[in-house]
């Protein structure tokens, strides 16, 4: 016999379940939440990055007249907002001291009667990070190093012992990849994350672990299809000022990247196949190749030190005793300000997508928390940073010296890059499955009838390229949005694919980065929303969010807080 009951009886008992899964004070911060996030607008996040693009801001130059139009503009918007200074008796500045560091690099290497002299910027690019001005390097010894890394888990080391004190390292960018034994079309995910670059990959690594080891010079070959970028990339980022905290004192005495052909130039002197060498770096086996030459640099330095500054705003919590705990939300203003024309005229790097973008909508976010009638029980910040394109020196003055103690600080969400052509099905998050900060994403994400992907491009390591890799190494989970959407609604299926390449190959750190036309802000709006409310959860929820136990970061986290 079956029990049928009136639907009214079924709408009960929908009510009691809900009561019984979530608190009563959830169940009605939820519609005020929501009603906030309807506050955030696409003609706001555009007029905003109109602003920060415009020729007055000059490409964001920290150290530069762009930069205090740009910090001067945050600061008011979020005073507009009703939100509190956020860096205790430094107001909504936080100063980062620093140092600017205009190289003119030479470069040659001879072996027998051999001579390669390389042209900067076009065949190569270096620094030092010399605060005296003035670098030199006589005869150093050149050593093909593989990746150069030293991995104990994956049984790796590219050194083998090697005494490398005093010689030039070249190395190659990314990580080692080897074919599944299964599907040898495939890549072993089981050997450094296989596809997925790991921090190992990074050239932030290959720098320390040499500097580690005493060498003299690091050389990075560039190459476009690993780095997911091409060479004009390296030299808009290398080529200009670069910038330093001047706290780490054992660094090598130059950095630097070769172009793909004058890489293998230099291999072709030595006799050496850069293929051959190449696969065979690729193999546990693989031992460093000497290449019979030196090399010879000098680099003549233009330095000066300034402060730059980050922006910090904040929301008190509600909770008299967990607002002393916090949610950071963080988006990088910097750019790379002007550049000289071969005729003359000034070329402005206006960085609209990047990362214009995602600053206009932290300060939507922002302006939704505004509007609230009841606040989260723990406080929210709102981080700008500086010198995030130079090394992320911005964030990492931040976890070095923070208003909220690390250990107090719940979860970070950086956006850097954000959608700005059209709603999507999915949600990229390029931190998934690094901490239970996944939950609530998927939460919001389902209301919004979305999934959420992992990175789809993980060669291309865009989780350790942005600010937030400051806060994970010292143990703080966070969310992380660059890659924009994957799958668009009413386009084609290879709509976004195509959208991202473009934008990589025409306007990634190029002047051509400029608010475009063509633009449909739809999709950052329901972003934005997602992070608002996401947010909010994390602010307001009962515990702070745990990193996953595959997570390298969890490791990390519990190692120490270098």
């Amino acid at each position: 016999m079956q029990i049928r009951f009136p639907k009214s009886h079924y709408l009960f008992l929908l009510v009691a379940l809900l009561l019984l899964a979530y608190p009563a004070e959830v169940l009605s911060m939820e519609p005020v939440v929501e009603a906030a996030s309807h506050s955030i607008e696409a003609d706001s996040l555009l007029n905003h990055i109109k602003v920060l693009a415009s020729d007055e801001f000059a490409g964001r130059l920290p150290g530069s007249v762009g930069e205090e139009r740009t910090v001067d503009y945050l600061k008011k918007q979020c005073e507009l907002f009703g939100l509190s200074p956020g860096n205790g008796r430094g107001g909504f500045f936080q100063k980062v001291p620093v140092y600017g560091l205009k190289a003119q690099p030479e470069l040659a290497f001879a072996g027998g009667d051999k001579e390669l002299k390389l042209s900067f910027p076009d065949d190569f690019v270096a620094m030092s990070r010399n605060l005296k001005g003035s670098t030199a390097i006589a005869n150093s010894e050149v050593v093909f190093v593989g990746h150069g890394i030293i991995a104990p888990e994956y049984g790796w080391d590219d050194y083998k012992g090697l005494d490398v004190r005093g010689k030039t390292l070249v190395m190659l960018i990314g990580d080692p990849s080897r074919p599944n034994p299964k599907d040898p079309s495939k890549s072993d995910d089981s050997f450094f994350r296989g596809k997925a670059l790991t921090y190992y990959g990074r050239w932030t690594y290959k720098y320390e672990i040499a500097s580690k080891l005493g060498a003299a010079a690091v050389l990075i070959v560039h190459e476009t299809e690993p780095a997911g970028y091409g060479y004009d990339v390296v030299t808009a980022s290398w080529g200009q000022e670069n910038f330093d905290l001047g706290t780490n004192t054992e660094r090598v005495k130059v950095e630097g990247w070769l172009s793909s052909a004058s890489a293998r130039k230099l291999f072709n002197m030595g006799g050496i196949s850069f293929d051959e060498v190449k696969r065979k770096a690729q193999l546990n086996d693989f031992s460093p190749v000497t290449f019979g030459a030196k090399m010879n640099a000098n680099v003549k330095s233009t330095v000066r030190k300034f402060e730059t500054s980050n922006v910090v705003a904040m929301l008190p919590g509600s909770d008299p005793e967990l607002k002393k705990e916090c949610l950071v939300y963080s988006a990088h203003w910097d750019h790379f300000g002007t550049k000289q024309n071969k005729d003359g005229s000034v070329g402005i790097f206006r960085g609209a997508l990047d990362n214009g973008s995602g600053v206009a909508t932290i300060l939507e976010i922002a302006r939704a928390y505004s509007k609230l009638e009841h606040r989260p029980k723990r406080s929210v910040y709102f981080l700008f940073t500086t010198l995030e394109e130079r090394g992320l020196l911005g964030s990492l003055h931040y976890v070095e010296s923070p208003p909220v103690p690390l250990e107090k600080t719940l979860a970070v969400i950086n956006v850097d890059v954000m959608n700005l052509w059209g709603r999507t099905k999915e949600v990229v998050s390029i931190a998934k499955g690094h901490s239970t900060l996944d939950n609530v994403l998927l939460k919001y994400a389902a209301l919004q009838e979305r999934s959420v992907i992992s990175d789809p491009e993980p060669e291309k390591g865009y989780f350790y390229r942005s600010d937030h890799l400051e806060f994970i190494r010292r143990g703080v989970p966070a969310m992380f949005f660059l890659h924009p959407g994957a799958s668009y609604i009413g386009k084609p299926a290879d709509y976004g694919t195509k959208k991202r390449l473009a934008y990589v190959r025409d306007d990634y750190h190029k002047v051509t980065d400029e608010v475009k036309s063509d633009w449909d802000l739809s999709g950052t709006v329901e972003d934005a929303q997602l992070l608002f409310q996401a947010g909010f959860d994390v602010a307001n929820g009962e515990e702070m969010p745990q990193w996953s136990a595959t997570s390298e970061f969890k490791r990390e986290s519990s190692k120490s807080s270098n």
